[in-house]
């Protein structure tokens, strides 16, 4: 209904349910959402996980998906409109993407070299 909308920290993951217009792939999209969150862990496979001495590709990855994580929010806690719509289909596929690329970065990413007081 369009008069309901849930928590705030449920909002982006709500955009991402309205963005896709067939429900049971809009829930199965927001039910991977909140999977993928929970497996991040996971899916960076980079050896530094300190964001200062990661690369600076991840540094922007991770300000991106920030700013998306935000858009959806304020997408998912305000009325639907066409215009919102399109705004969250394209935030999804940018949630989902930093995923993605975390993981196919990741793994053969050049950090900068640990202090000798990480490595002991």
């Amino acid at each position: 209904p369009e008069h309901i909308f849930p928590v705030w920290y449920f909002t982006p993951f709500y955009a991402i349910l309205r963005a896709i217009p067939d429900k049971l792939i809009g829930v199965a999209a927001m039910g991977a959402s909140i999977v993928v969150l929970a497996l991040l862990p996971w899916v960076d496979r980079g050896r530094v996980k300190s964001v200062r001495y990661r690369c600076g590709f991840h540094k922007w990855n991770i300000a991106g998906f920030v700013v998306t994580f935000v858009l959806l929010g304020w997408v998912g806690a305000t009325p639907q409109t066409d215009l919102k719509t399109i705004i969250s289909q394209i935030c999804t596929v940018t949630y989902f993407m930093f995923f993605v690329l975390l993981f196919v970065y990741s793994k053969n990413e050049k950090t900068k070299p640990l202090p000798e007081r990480l490595t002991k």
